[in-house]
């Protein structure tokens, strides 16, 4: 285990594998423990880098008011600290705002941007956006967290034999902080930065579950959007990929990250 400190929060990370460096951001309620089918894949090729994002995992759990932004610049610093000129960037969920948050204030620090199950904003724009919103708002605060994983754990892995997935979401989603939990979902509602998408220049790929929580037109629309991007559906998969998916997520993950590599190495000096 290895920590590193920005603007007085200790964070954790941990570190595999030689290489191109491959940075892997959690999302909300979540942990360097979700890329567990990830990394020994990603690790046989490049370097894999995981976060714990503050608030979350063994990272301090500051009392204060989270952002998208700060998170951000936490990752911002983690590739600082390990003294990198560039980094494939890969985020789920909230994960995949903060790449994008990432992207659009420091373009320079990503070699790739990888975008699952996510968004670049989380703005309602209908009255069910807003029911929608204002539920998940309340029911964080009304339920436990025993109560929300349970519930979690069969939306995710409805499937009699993802059983061992459920028990993981059932036995890890409770040991978060509840009031860093809830200010972490804060920072979600209202966010974005899709009015920015230009400032993202480096390849770019945008992973859809065909089941994920938001349609994949929303994705199709906001992926025409940004210079450099694709769209890859990942069919019988929910909004947790790398988990009910991991072969063909891992499979598609690694394409892209070399071909990338290799078009690097074709641009002359």
């Amino acid at each position: 285990m290895s920590y590193f400190e920005n603007d007085g929060c200790q964070l954790h990370y941990e570190d595999y594998g030689r290489g191109m460096p491959v940075l892997l951001v959690h999302g909300l309620g979540s942990s360097t423990r979700d890329w567990e089918y990830q990394v020994p894949a990603l690790a046989a090729h490049y370097r894999v880098i995981a976060i714990d994002v503050r608030g979350h995992g063994r990272s301090d759990k500051p009392h204060e008011r989270y952002s998208i932004a700060a998170f951000a610049d936490d990752v911002a610093a983690l590739i600082e600290h390990l003294k990198l000129i560039d980094v494939h960037l890969v985020g789920i969920s909230m994960g995949g705002m903060i790449g994008f948050q990432l992207g659009v204030d420091h373009p320079e620090l990503l070699r790739s941007l990888t975008i699952v199950n996510s968004g670049p904003e989380v703005k309602p724009r209908t009255p069910k956006d807003f029911l929608e919103i204002a539920k998940r708002w309340t029911l964080s605060r009304l339920l436990s967290l025993e109560s929300i994983a349970k519930a979690l754990g069969g939306l995710l892995f409805p499937l009699p034999e993802q059983a061992d997935l459920r028990r993981k979401i059932e036995e890890r989603w409770p040991q978060n902080d509840k009031r860093a939990y809830l200010s972490a979902l804060d920072a979600i509602i209202g966010w974005g930065v899709r009015d920015r998408l230009q400032r993202i220049q480096c390849p770019t790929l945008v992973i859809t579950a065909d089941s994920d929580y938001t349609p994949v037109d929303q994705k199709e629309t906001y992926v025409k959007e940004l210079p450099n991007a694709r769209l890859v559906v990942i069919e019988n998969s929910r909004h947790a990929t790398p988990l009910d998916q991991p072969e063909r997520f891992n499979a598609t993950l690694l394409n892209f990250i070399d071909e990338v590599e290799r078009n690097k190495e074709q641009i002359p000096c």
